[in-house]
């Protein structure tokens, strides 16, 4: 799960990372009464999960409450590559000295963690780690023992921090590795991280990723969840336990395993390049084909309006294929009139015969099935076309 700025600058200070105050508004109204209680120059920022932000013009300098009104006015409501602006954060203002970067982060590859630093932040870090490589510190960072004051030494030496200020760097660094293992994160990063004019250290902008795996360990990070940005059928899907993304595309699909589904988005794309038709989602209803979680899977990619045809494939391994004919004969009950797209279905694996004997007794007016993966992409495909 990824996290707004102001929830990861809420999470630093939990930790005692240095930070300034910041207020969350929703409106213009809101955000003049969040700059007049902090007073003096703040920064009005939009609360987007997509960077960019100062170059769309969602980052504004405020001067007075009036002028963080207006900025907030201009703002709100934005579209930043996609995303729309549904609350900005009134940060106080800072006289910046300099500005560096940190990131923690986890490396699966080597299944450890890895820290980046740089004396130069504020900058495009891809721009930086490719013109400039030498430029930004990486360093390994072992889990068991997260960034202690050797480690964070260690950051701060190879990324060239001048002894004036590195004892104090180091110390963020460490608070930083306390929210990295202590939240269960994927990813902290501060861009900047900065030294104002009188000397202080400072989080100004922070980025963090919260392991969705790591949940039961954490019933606080429910409420950091942005209900109103999550499509609501990814919604409906996490409610029926269902693992569902949503995609740009007209055919709909259901498959039982990952691997299986992952799969299945590659033969549909490609069976409808030609036709331009794409892949509308990704669906795995797991190992039990149950009527009411065929159902469930149905109803989910039925109610998506972009979606003119379905296609379910599924292989039966420890549920023959006669439970997940079943099931879809079932589910096609349970929805009623609510189905009313073309189904191509494909089974195979154990008891197909018997599965696909199944459907086709059933004579539903809304199924077709067809024995190969390929052929019934491709049927799938000229349905959604059609």
């Amino acid at each position: 799960m990824d996290l707004y700025e102001y929830q990861a600058r809420d999470l630093f200070e939990r930790h005692g990372v240095p930070v300034l105050e910041g207020i969350v508004a929703t409106t213009p109204a809101d955000a003049r009464a969040a700059a007049a209680k902090i007073g003096g120059t703040v920064v009005v920022k939009a609360q987007v999960k997509v960077g960019g932000r100062g170059k769309a013009g969602g980052v504004k300098l405020a001067h007075t409450p009036e002028e963080a009104e207006a900025a907030a006015a201009a703002i709100l409501g934005m579209d930043i590559k996609g995303h729309t602006v549904r609350r900005v954060m009134i940060a106080a203002g800072a006289r910046i000295e300099d500005e560096y970067y940190f990131s923690l982060l986890l490396d699966r590859s080597t299944r450890r963690y890895l820290a980046m630093c740089s004396v130069e932040g504020g900058v495009e870090i891809e721009v930086l780690a490719v013109e400039r490589p030498e430029s930004l510190a990486k360093v390994d960072v072992d889990p068991r023992v997260g960034i202690d004051a050797a480690k964070a030494a260690e950051i701060v030496a190879a990324a060239g921090f001048a002894p004036g200020v590195a004892g104090a760097v180091a110390d963020a660094l460490v608070r930083l590795g306390e929210v990295y293992t202590r939240e269960d994160a994927t990813l902290v990063e501060v861009n900047p991280l900065v030294r104002t004019a009188d000397g202080a250290i400072i989080a100004l902008d922070g980025k963090v990723t919260l392991d969705d795996n790591a949940r039961f360990r954490h019933p606080d990070h429910e409420s950091l969840a942005d209900i109103d940005a999550t499509d609501p059928l990814e919604r409906l899907a996490g409610e029926k336990g269902l693992n569902y993304v949503k995609l740009d595309g007209e055919v709909g699909i259901i498959g039982n395993g990952a691997g299986l589904v992952m799969s299945t988005l590659d033969v549909v794309a490609l069976a409808g390049k030609d036709l331009g038709v794409k892949p509308a989602n990704f669906l795995d209803i797991g190992g039990g084909a149950s009527a009411q979680v065929m159902a469930d899977g149905l109803e989910i990619i039925l109610g998506d309006a972009q979606v003119k045809s379905v296609f379910v494939n599924v292989f039966g391994g420890i549920t023959s294929c006669v439970e997940v004919a079943r099931g879809i004969v079932a589910a096609l009950e349970i929805l009623g009139d609510h189905a009313t797209k073309p189904i191509v279905v494909r089974l195979d694996g154990n008891s197909v015969v018997e599965g696909r004997e199944i459907l086709t007794a059933a004579k539903h007016p809304l199924v077709t099935v067809v024995d190969t993966m390929d052929a019934a992409a491709a049927r799938a495909a000229e349905l959604a076309a059609a």
